[in-house]
């Protein structure tokens, strides 16, 4: 199988048509009442590592129907008047997800470059996450 669009072109196609943040910029964007920082990573990743104090964790496979009002999993928080950022690991997850809600309508819509391993490596709060009990 050959694929038709690797990953590589899909992620120069969204940083061309998506506002990416700098980590100084984020870390002064997140004293703003009027952004909301998306995190997309998967709930052992939060565990593992913290996140971005008040961010709202929203897993990457999820974000279409939770984006989508019509959709029996909306989530009421994606139809406010905000600006949204979201974030990964290292970038690649939440350049394509800020494209993808982008194109689904959110008109206020930005990632953090280097994702939270550059959040943290420029000294940007980190929250700790308790573990869920019944796992490993």
């Amino acid at each position: 199988m050959k694929p038709g669009k690797g990953y590589k072109a899909m992620l120069d196609e969204a940083n061309a048509e998506i506002t990416t943040l700098s980590t100084a910029e984020a870390i002064d964007w997140h004293q703003d009442p009027d952004v909301l920082f998306v995190d997309l990573r998967d709930p052992r990743e939060l565990e593992r590592e913290g996140q971005i104090p008040g961010a709202f964790h929203a897993p990457r496979g999820m974000l279409e129907f939770w984006i989508d009002p019509e959709s029996p999993y909306h989530k009421p928080v994606f139809a406010e008047d905000r600006q949204f950022v979201f974030y990964c690991a290292g970038g690649w997850r939440s350049a394509l997800a800020a494209k993808l809600a982008q194109d689904m309508g959110l008109e206020r819509v930005a990632h953090v470059e280097g994702g939270f391993g550059a959040w943290k490596a420029a000294g940007g709060p980190v929250a700790a996450i308790e573990k869920k009990s019944g796992g490993k």
